[in-house]
C-alpha cells in the first residue's frame, strides 16, 4: 500500500468531471498520482475500458502496467495504455476500408502492412541503393543505415509537425547558410522521401509517418471514427505530454470537449525527446485548458545535498552564457556537495580503473545494491562498454547495459545466434568465418575459454559446406586439451543442428525460439541463467517475427517472389539498421546488476538510482547533438515555423550554442533529480579518443564550485 501525501490524495480523489494539470520535477510523485487516479476511477465505478492512459513512449507506461497487474479491480474491461502512435495504428487497422479509400493507397481491397523501424529501413534501402550508384549523396560521409534512418526521420517530422512531406527539402534549404553542395543533398533527401512514400502507397505499406498522417488527416476528421473514439474513451490520463509531438497535442485539444475527466502530468524541465520531435512549448497549450493547475515540488528522491547542487547549477545556467574554457581541466573538491572524483587521472583507462574500484567499495564496503548504481556516458561505444564490463566482472560485479539505438547485429548474443542459424540453413549460402564459429562456441558453450573454442572450431568446421564434424573423430590428445565436458556440450549442439537440417523449413523466428528453448537455455550452455543474453534473444526473436509478418503480405503483390525471409533478415542486419524499440530491453534487470547506459537512455527509463557515475564530463558529447547532415530537429519543428515568419531565418552558430545550453541544463537537472545519494565524476585529462577535455559540462562544474567558494 502506497502512503500518499494529503496533496496527492486530493488529486487522486478530485471530483468528476474536471480537468487537472499536474506538474513538478522528476521524483515528486506525479506518476504515482497518475497510477492512483487510474485505480481510483475504476474503484468508483468507472468502466476500465473507458479510461485511456497516454504516454509518449511505451516504456513510460510501465508503472501503469505494473499497477494493473498487481491490483485486483472490478469487472469492466481493461484500461487502454497507449501512445498516440499506438492509438493511430489501432484506428487505421480497424477502419482500414475508410483509410485505404481516402488515403491514396493503390490496393484498397488488400489489408495494410505495418512497418517497424527495421522493416522501413529495409524497404528504404531497397529504393535508395540504386540512387547511390547514380551519384546521390556524393558529398555525405555517413553510414548507410544512418542515411536511411535520417530520411525516415524527416518523414516523421513532417507528420509530427503537420507540414506536407513534399516540403522537407525547402525547409532544410531555407535555414542553411553553408556550402551550396549541401543544398543538393537536401534535394536528394526529398527525392528519396517522395519515392519511399509512393512505394508505400503502391504496396499498402504504412511506416510510422504514414500511419500518423493517415490517422490525423483521413480518419480523425471522419465522423464515424471521431464518434467511435470519443464514445470509447471518456477519461484521459496523459503522462509526460512535454515529450510528445505537436500533432498529438492538437489531437487531444480537439478531443477535450468530449472528455468527462482528464489529468495531464508534466515533468518540469522535460523535453529530452526533442530530437525525436517532442515539443514542450506545444504541450503547454493543454495546461492552459485545465480547470486546476497544481504543482508537486517536494522530491521523494533527491537528498538535501543533491538538491543544493541542483540549485547551484540553476544559478549558473541562468547566466547569459556557459562559462569560458579553463586552462586546467581538474576541479577542486566542493565540501558541501556529495560529489567524488579521482585525485589525478591523466588517461582514460586510469579513470575507468578508478570507477570500477569505487563501485567495488560501494558494493562490498558500503553495502549499496548493484541495482542502485548506474554508470552513464554521453555515448556508450563498444570499446568503452567492453573495458568497463571486463573490469567489473573481474571483481565479480554483475552488470547490464542498455543501448536502444544499437543494431541487434552488434550484440554478442545476436552474433552467436545468427551464426548458428546460418549453419542450420546451408541453403542461404551464408558462410560464417571460422572466427564467427569460434565466437559462437565461446558464447553458447558455458565456461569454455577462447583458446579451446578456436582450437575446436579450426578442427570441426568445414567452411565450404558449412558442416561440423563429430567430436569423436578428433585425435585423443586434442580431445584431452578441449576436455570431454566441453566436447559433450559441443556434441549436443551439433546433434541438434544436424537434426534440424533434416526437417522441413520453418519460419525463422520459430527456429530461433526452438534453438533458444531446446538447447541454448539448458544447463551447460551460454544462455542458461544469462538474463542479459536472454533479453537480447527475446528482442531478436520479436524483430524476426515482425519482419516476417511485414514482409509476407508485402510481397503478395509481387507475383513469382521466392524471397527467403531468413536470409533477407540477416542481410538486413548486416546493413547495420537501427533497432526498433523492444519493451523487454527497457525492463529492469531480473538480477542485481550495475546499469551501464547512455545518459539520455537513463533519463527515458525514468528510474532513480542511489549512486550515479558520469563518465568523461569533459566530452562535448554531453552538449553537442549528433551530426545529422540529412535532417535537423530544430528547423523541422513548429517552434522554428513560429520564429521564422519571413521564411528567411538561417540556423547560425548562435542558434546552435543556445540550443546546446538548453540541452545541457535539461540533462543535468534531469539526471540530478533522479539521484538519491551521491554523484561520481569520471574525470581524466585525456578523453576516450585521446583529446584534452574542455567540454561545457566540465566547465560548468568548475563554475559551480568557484561560485560556492
Amino acid at each position: 500500500m502506497i502512503n500518499l501525501t494529503s496533496q496527492q490524495l486530493a488529486i487522486r480523489d478530485a471530483p468528476i468531471p474536471g480537468r487537472i494539470a499536474l506538474s513538478g520535477p522528476a521524483g515528486s510523485g506525479k506518476t504515482t498520482v497518475g497510477v492512483e487516479r487510474m485505480l481510483h476511477l475504476v474503484r468508483q465505478g468507472v468502466f476500465a475500458n473507458s479510461i485511456l492512459v497516454l504516454t509518449p513512449q511505451r516504456t513510460l507506461a510501465n508503472p501503469y502496467y505494473n499497477s494493473l497487474q498487481q491490483n485486483s479491480l472490478p469487472a469492466g474491461g481493461q484500461v487502454s495504455l497507449l501512445t498516440v502512435g499506438g492509438l493511430a495504428r489501432r484506428a487505421v487497422d480497424l477502419f482500414w476500408p475508410l483509410a485505404a479509400e481516402n488515403g491514396g493507397f493503390t490496393h484498397i481491397d488488400q489489408p495494410p502492412v505495418f512497418l517497424t523501424l527495421e522493416t522501413a529501413q529495409y524497404h528504404m534501402a531497397h529504393l535508395v541503393r540504386p540512387l547511390l550508384d547514380e551519384g546521390y549523396f556524393e558529398s555525405v560521409v555517413i553510414d548507410r543505415n544512418r542515411l536511411y534512418s535520417q530520411i525516415l526521420d524527416n518523414l516523421n517530422k513532417a507528420a509530427f509537425v503537420g507540414f506536407p512531406n513534399t516540403e522537407i527539402s525547402a525547409r532544410l534549404d531555407s535555414a542553411w547558410a553553408g556550402d551550396n553542395a549541401q543544398r543538393r543533398v537536401f534535394s536528394d533527401v526529398q527525392e528519396c522521401a517522395n519515392r519511399f512514400r509512393k512505394y508505400c502507397l503502391d504496396n499498402n505499406m504504412l511506416d510510422f509517418s504514414l500511419q500518423m498522417e493517415t490517422f490525423w488527416n483521413v480518419l480523425w476528421p471522419n465522423p464515424i471514427v471521431h464518434n467511435y473514439l470519443t464514445q470509447s474513451y471518456q477519461h484521459l490520463i496523459y503522462d509526460n505530454p512535454e515529450e510528445d509531438v505537436p500533432r498529438a497535442h492538437d489531437l487531444i485539444l480537439d478531443w477535450l470537449p468530449d472528455l468527462t475527466s482528464s489529468l495531464f502530468i508534466f515533468d518540469q524541465g522535460g523535453g529530452y525527446r526533442q530530437f525525436l520531435g517532442a515539443d514542450p512549448e506545444s504541450a503547454m497549450r493543454l495546461r492552459q485548458q485545465c480547470d486546476q493547475d497544481l504543482i508537486l515540488d517536494t522530491s521523494f528522491v533527491m537528498s538535501p545535498q543533491i538538491n543544493s547542487l541542483v540549485t547551484a547549477f540553476d544559478r549558473v545556467f541562468s547566466a547569459s552564457q556557459l562559462p569560458a574554457s579553463q586552462a586546467n581541466p581538474e576541479i577542486d573538491q566542493a565540501l558541501e556537495f556529495p560529489i567524488s572524483f579521482p585525485a589525478s587521472t591523466r588517461f582514460f583507462p586510469q579513470m575507468l580503473e578508478w570507477v570500477s574500484n569505487e563501485i567495488f567499495y560501494l558494493i562490498h564496503d558500503h553495502k549499496v545494491p548493484p541495482s542502485e548504481i548506474v554508470v552513464l556516458a554521453p555515448f556508450l561505444s563498444d570499446s568503452l562498454r567492453f573495458s568497463l564490463v571486463n573490469r567489473l566482472e573481474s571483481q565479480n560485479i554483475p552488470t547490464r547495459s542498455h543501448r536502444p539505438s544499437r543494431s541487434l547485429r552488434d550484440e554478442p548474443a545476436s552474433q552467436a545466434l545468427l551464426t548458428l542459424a546460418a549453419l542450420a540453413h546451408p541453403s542461404w549460402n551464408i558462410h560464417p568465418s571460422i572466427f564467427d564459429v569460434a565466437y559462437a562456441f565461446l558464447f553458447c558453450i558455458q565456461d569454455m575459454d577462447l583458446v579451446r573454442t578456436q582450437l575446436l572450431a579450426s578442427i570441426v568446421y568445414r567452411y565450404k559446406d558449412m558442416s561440423l564434424s563429430p567430436f569423436d573423430l578428433i585425435k585423443p590428445d586434442i580431445q584431452d586439451r578441449i576436455t570431454f565436458t566441453f566436447g559433450n556440450r559441443y556434441a549436443q549442439l551439433k546433434k541438434w543442428l544436424d537434426s534440424y537440417r533434416q526437417e522441413s523449413a520453418q519460419p525463422f523466428d520459430h527456429f530461433m525460439r526452438r534453438l533458444f528453448g531446446e538447447i541454448l537455455s539448458q544447463p551447460g550452455f551460454g544462455f542458461h541463467n544469462n538474463y542479459d543474453a536472454a533479453r537480447v534473444a527475446t528482442s531478436l526473436i520479436e524483430s524476426i517475427r515482425k519482419f516476417r509478418l511485414a514482409m509476407d503480405p508485402a510481397y503478395s503483390f509481387q507475383t513469382g517472389s521466392s524471397l527467403d525471409l531468413g536470409r533477407e533478415y540477416i542481410h538486413l542486419l548486416d546493413d547495420g539498421v537501427l533497432a526498433a524499440q523492444y519493451l523487454e530491453s527497457w525492463k529492469p534487470g531480473l538480477q542485481e546488476a550495475v546499469l551501464i547506459a547512455p545518459a539520455h537512455t537513463f533519463l527515458m527509463m525514468n528510474q532513480p538510482a542511489k549512486v550515479q557515475f558520469w563518465l568523461d564530463p569533459g566530452s562535448n558529447g554531453w552538449v553537442e547533438r549528433l551530426n545529422q547532415p540529412l535532417t535537423h530537429p530544430y528547423v523541422l519543428s513548429r517552434n522554428w515555423e513560429r520564429s521564422s515568419v519571413t521564411g528567411n531565418h538561417i540556423w547560425t552558430d548562435a542558434d546552435e550554442v543556445a540550443a546546446n545550453k538548453k540541452t545541457l541544463a535539461r540533462f543535468v537537472s534531469g539526471l540530478l533529480h533522479r539521484c538519491r545519494g551521491r554523484l561520481y565524476l569520471g574525470i581524466s585529462n585525456f578523453g576516450e579518443n585521446g583529446f584534452e577535455q574542455r567540454g561545457a559540462l566540465l566547465r560548468t562544474f568548475q563554475h559551480v564550485f568557484q561560485n560556492e567558494k
